[in-house]
């Protein structure tokens, strides 16, 4: 083990010795003097280059100031303006580099007695951009060519939220009921827009070809002016398997008088549709009311007559009726007074 760890420490000494020489020698010299050269060269091609002009674009913060507590900023202030400016390199290299801009402050004071809808035109932007410029700097644009915000002095309503976009089931399925949390929002907004909006709409959902229950969150569609409280809701949606049933339910007359009886062959019948899972077990022949219209006997010539189903359910459908026209007979019943 020792002559190991010495054999290491005489390969480490004789690399450093190697490499000292190494920079001792005339070769060596030779690039350090060569790689000067090289520097001092790109050096003035540097100098030389960043001494014409060129276009760049950077960006400078925005920034909303003396906002009353009374006040709910329904349209926020951009972040921030784009600006393409023209200058010598050296000039455009100091502000990508060593310059910082400081924010355009907008300050609300300036624009409370005006409309709730507030704009500031491009000009103002350029004479705050032009500020902060060199005097040789030539401003080519400033994007947005406007910017804006709109305000509401403490007006508001509470709306319903309801679903937009596309929510279907798979093939065998249904929705059995989509939930929203919150139900209901609070709308912030001008008086003139407030009145118009009387529902808050979810962003477009793309739910399709749903077979299991799905949650998601989403926000609002945006109208410029409108600020929504909370700004999103959980939307879940209840998928359910279709099931197929049949029950036997007994044929009765409807709309007969007292002293008309109705007798059908056969008298039950056997009536199928569909039902979700989970309302399978809970759907029974009292569900339904299989009957023979009194008006539909008077006017038919017909020895068998169609029969009407009704269903107090609102889960079922595809209902099927089997047979669904019957024979009949109507047998009149004698009062006597004793």
């Amino acid at each position: 083990m020792l002559f190991g760890k010495m054999n290491i420490k005489d390969i480490f000494r004789d690399i450093v010795n190697k490499i000292r020489n190494f920079l001792l020698t005339d070769r060596f010299r030779e690039f350090l003097i060569f790689l000067f050269f090289v520097a001092v060269s790109f050096g003035f091609w540097m100098l030389q280059t960043l001494d014409g002009n060129f276009e760049t674009e950077f960006s400078i913060p925005l920034k909303l100031k003396n906002v009353p507590k009374d006040v709910i900023i329904t349209s926020e202030l951009q972040d921030e303006v784009r600006v393409r400016v023209e200058d010598r390199g050296t000039v455009l290299l100091n502000y990508m580099l060593g310059r910082s801009f400081l924010p355009i402050t907008v300050n609300f004071d300036d624009y409370a007695n005006t409309s709730s809808r507030v704009i500031l035109p491009q000009e103002d932007l350029k004479k705050r951009v032009l500020s902060q410029l060199n005097t040789s700097t030539r401003l080519l644009s400033v994007y947005p060519d406007s910017v804006g915000f709109v305000y509401s002095t403490g007006k508001f309503k509470k709306v319903p939220v309801s679903v937009s976009g596309k929510v279907t089931p798979g093939i065998q399925y249904y929705i059995s009921d989509i939930r929203l949390s919150p139900d209901s929002v609070i709308v912030y907004a001008p008086s003139e827009l407030l009145k118009a909006v009387q529902t808050a709409y979810t962003l477009p959902l793309d739910c399709q070809d749903l077979t299991e229950n799905t949650s998601l969150r989403t926000g609002f569609k945006k109208i410029d002016g409108v600020k929504y409280e909370p700004s999103f809701c959980e939307v879940a949606i209840s998928v359910d398997m279709y099931s197929e049933k049949t029950v036997e339910v007994p044929v009765v007359g409807i709309g007969f008088p007292a002293n008309k009886t109705l007798r059908t062959f056969p008298s039950k019948v056997k009536v199928t549709f569909k039902v979700g899972l989970s309302d399978f077990a809970t759907v029974d022949p009292s569900d339904f009311t299989i009957g023979v219209k009194y008006d539909d006997v008077i006017r038919s010539a017909n020895d068998k007559i169609d029969l009407v189903v009704n269903t107090s359910r609102d889960d079922v459908s595809n209902i099927r009726i089997n047979p669904a026209r019957v024979d009949y007979l109507i047998e009149e019943t004698s009062f006597f007074r004793p």
